[in-house]
């Protein structure tokens, strides 16, 4: 599977694609943003330097339906958010600009938040500070309902399921198989099956499905800090979007932080409103590092396999 497109812009390409929504606009320069696996994002800054920058996001063709999808996620999300979300100004699938899939949406204030971005230069208390507001911010996901529990395709959820435990049970399983399919060990996996089968009663405890970011991390949020204070500015990248309990997302969210900012998310969130909650955020956990396991083989990043076997076998243990 090709990711991340390498695509060579010129101005004069991207002044065309610009022209199409704000043709008195003078493009100036295009810079390459780092973060995501996937698409290929761009920065677009103008002549006049009181347009604020626009961003180009081009999907690559193995995906080029994820396009349509994140479309159909900010819909949904609309303005029930405190946290902004970009704005699409283009949705382009014509491939004759560019080749590929392409949206052109605004930027959004702040800087990366994660990723080698602004996280590692706040103090202790900014640190926890943001991450109870991306526990709050999750909580704002969460009450968008959802119609049935699945994952969330170009235009609406892919095979959508009545319950939690028949999506998630349905989840292990297909992951399961693909994960033994791609090398892994069979043996782990007939244990993993075994584990998430004596648990299944955990997944009643979620009747309504909700909207899930399923990668709300700090590598997706964008913030400031002004006189000590950090805010959240902006939450992107909505291709793994989800219509589930809320607690899977959570337990993304949460799980492959620090015990401190893991502490200071649920504190953000407030209440589970779940018997069993740690238990099932544990079972959620194991999922999500059965399908980044499945997701890395599928990319060819090789490297990562065998930590996350070990985190497969830890997780399968308790």
């Amino acid at each position: 599977m090709k990711l991340k497109p390498d695509l060579q812009l010129s101005v004069a390409m991207v002044q065309a694609i610009v022209d199409q929504v704000i043709p008195a606009s003078a493009v100036a320069a295009i810079s390459r943003l780092h973060g995501g696996e996937m698409a290929t994002v761009y920065e677009i800054a103008f002549v006049d330097a009181n347009h604020p920058p626009l961003v180009l996001k081009v999907y690559p063709e193995d995906l080029h339906w994820k396009m349509q999808k994140e479309i159909t996620v900010l819909d949904l999300i609309g303005d029930r958010l405190s946290v902004p979300v970009p704005r699409i100004l283009l949705a382009d699938d014509s491939k004759t600009l560019l080749g590929l899939n392409f949206t052109l949406m605004t930027g959004l204030k702040g800087t990366k938040l994660g990723l080698g971005g602004l996280e590692e230069t706040l103090s202790p208390g900014e640190r926890l500070s943001a991450h109870v507001q991306i526990g709050r911010l999750l909580r704002e996901f969460h009450r968008i309902p959802m119609e049935a529990f699945g994952y969330i395709g170009a235009k609406s959820i892919v095979a959508p399921r009545p319950t939690n435990r028949l999506n998630v049970t349905y989840q292990f399983q297909r992951k399961l198989k693909e994960f033994v399919e791609r090398g892994g060990d069979a043996r782990l996996a007939e244990r993993i099956a075994g584990h998430a089968a004596e648990r299944e009663g955990l997944l009643d405890g979620c009747t309504q499905a909700v909207l899930c970011h399923n990668d709300l991390h700090a590598g997706n949020l964008l913030a400031t800090v002004s006189d000590g204070s950090v805010r959240l500015t902006g939450v992107v990248d909505f291709e793994g979007a989800r219509a589930g309990d809320p607690l899977m997302d959570i337990a993304k969210a949460a799980f492959y932080l620090k015990p401190d900012d893991r502490r200071a998310i649920l504190e953000g969130y407030g209440e589970l409103d779940r018997e069993r909650g740690p238990e099932t955020l544990d079972l959620y956990h194991l999922l999500f590092v059965l399908e980044l396991w499945c997701w890395m083989a599928q990319i060819g990043n090789r490297q990562r396999l065998g930590g996350l076997a070990l985190d497969l076998e830890r997780y399968n243990s308790l």
